[in-house]
């Protein structure tokens, strides 16, 4: 068992456990990342006694929030063909660059991201994909960021239909409203203000909910995750 273990037990039962992941951490071994030796999975283990847990989705490095894992091979296989078919609802939230409209379908398809960055002049598949979204929040701040005397930034609720490899974050690019923090897809100048600010940059994307049917029970769960404290700093400058 690990004494300072980053993960937050959410939901437990027989066949699932739910932890809050905070950002910064991988779930799983990568080729991208081979030096890294810490991950969500091995700190999940450990939550449960020991025995071996089972990753049923994707949680990227800096996206902080809910990740659930299945405690045994079936309830994993289950859970991840329900996935596969779209009948597990999940909602993130992200602050993002701009005022968005109150609400709308990105329906865009994306080219494979390959795990491998030698592969990445080759030509991928195009899936399709696409996020539903719903505006929380604006807010405009007193500060010139890109030529304007003002900042302006939204906070939205993002649904995926789809589950493309970064597919929020290359969706709210393709709409020219990219998430505060993403250093692939975002705006380099907005990044740095805030992580000058508070201290620290981090990507403003978490995942906050997940609806689904339960694979051994048959009911309707619905497992929800705090934001983390890194997330509602930042979130301080929609105050007011």
């Amino acid at each position: 068992m690990y004494l300072n273990n980053p993960l937050t037990e959410i939901y437990r039962d027989p066949w699932l456990l739910a932890v809050h992941k905070p950002a910064g951490l991988l779930v799983h071994r990568s080729p991208i990342d081979k030096h890294e030796t810490e991950f969500a999975l091995q700190y999940a283990r450990a939550l449960n006694g020991g025995e071996h847990v089972y990753p049923v989705h994707r949680l990227d490095r800096p996206t902080s929030g809910l990740l659930v894992f299945a405690r045994d091979p079936q309830t994993a296989s289950s859970l991840g063909k329900a996935l596969m078919a779209g009948d597990v609802r999940k909602t993130y939230q992200a602050m993002v660059r701009g005022w968005t409209p109150e609400q709308g379908l990105i329906d865009h398809p994306l080219r494979d991201e390959p795990e491998d960055r030698r592969r990445k002049g080759e030509p991928q598949a195009e899936r399709e994909a696409r996020t539903r979204y719903r505006r929380l929040a604006t807010t405009e701040i007193p500060v010139a960021i890109e030529g304007h005397a003002t900042s302006r930034y939204s906070l939205v609720e993002l649904y995926p239909e789809t589950g493309r490899k970064h597919q929020l974050r290359r969706h709210m690019k393709h709409i020219s409203h990219p998430i505060i923090g993403d250093a692939n897809h975002g705006r380099g100048r907005h990044n740095r203000y805030f992580a000058e600010r508070f201290g620290q940059g981090r990507l403003m994307l978490a995942a906050t909910e997940m609806v689904f049917t339960h694979p051994a029970t048959g009911e309707r769960l619905h497992l929800r995750a705090e934001l983390e404290d890194s997330f509602l700093q930042v979130l301080s400058v929609f105050a007011g």
